[in-house]
């Protein structure tokens, strides 16, 4: 059967900017899925090329990511695999970059694009307060508890009280069931962990877990004090974002950073 396309062009997006005390040469937005050219299950501004879309619609996506949202460069895209890996931008040149198999980015050099996908998982921005590092985590519940946070902070030639963090959209606890596999990962790293889980009522073994909660703790314990969370659920929010746990097959949104000349 012939597969129906759009025209591959991109009504003006829908872009969250961070809401966070940093200096006017760090520049962040997270994408939504509101404005592409993508068709259903994807619809519209999918930016993922490895969920099952037709890739000249996710291509032309991305242009308009780069020209909407102003990037200096195409993003740093990465293959993401819920991995540990963190890869320092620095060391690549955008013309012969080939997406490492990764999970976070940083970069001291300007125009250097660092951004994650997600679609539940957490998005996580940073930045220092001399503005002279970014760096963008995608960190679902595996990748938290096996420490793609603690490893990306401890690279950043930066002590971690000068580090600003911001959360992006990501499932939040009501949505969020687990099992006890989960809830005993997070316990073992750090016992004050378990407060960020509930228990479901007559599902023994199932608890709704706060990402966000077990990511603040984890910050707190490297000695990161700037927090800044979004408080937007990619779940409850069907409207301007993707959700893997409400939908199945679906796409993906984006969260960038870099640094402007």
């Amino acid at each position: 059967m012939h597969k129906p396309t759009r025209a591959l062009s991109c009504p003006h997006s829908e872009f969250i900017i961070p809401s966070w005390p940093v200096q006017a040469s760090v520049k962040a937005l997270c994408t939504t899925r509101c404005g592409g050219a993508c068709l259903p299950p994807y619809d519209d501004f999918n930016l993922a090329l490895h969920v099952g879309d037709d890739p000249e619609n996710v291509t032309s996506n991305r242009r308009c990511l780069q020209q909407q949202g102003d990037l200096p460069c195409a993003p740093y895209w990465l293959n993401q695999q819920h991995t540990v890996e963190v890869v320092n931008l620095d060391s690549f040149d955008q013309q012969d970059w080939q997406a490492p198999i990764a999970d976070a980015a940083w970069s001291r050099q300007t125009n250097q694009v660092a951004v994650v996908m997600t679609a539940d998982c957490l998005p996580i921005l940073i930045t220092n307060r001399s503005a002279t590092l970014v760096a963008a985590i995608h960190a679902g519940w595996r990748g938290l508890a096996e420490g793609i946070v603690s490893r990306t902070v401890k690279q950043l030639p930066e002590s971690p009280e000068a580090l600003l963090v911001w959360i992006g959209p990501h499932i939040r606890q009501p949505y969020f069931e687990v099992g006890q596999d989960v809830y005993d990962a997070f316990a073992e790293l750090n016992t004050h962990n378990t407060a960020c889980f509930t228990a479901i009522k007559d599902s023994e073994g199932k608890y709704l877990a706060d990402l966000a909660g077990l990511l603040k703790l984890e910050l707190a314990g490297l000695g990161v004090e700037q927090i800044y969370d979004s408080e937007l659920c990619t779940y409850a929010d069907e409207s301007r974002f993707y959700s893997y746990r409400r939908d199945g097959q679906t796409g993906r949104i984006a969260s960038l950073i870099w640094l402007a000349q």
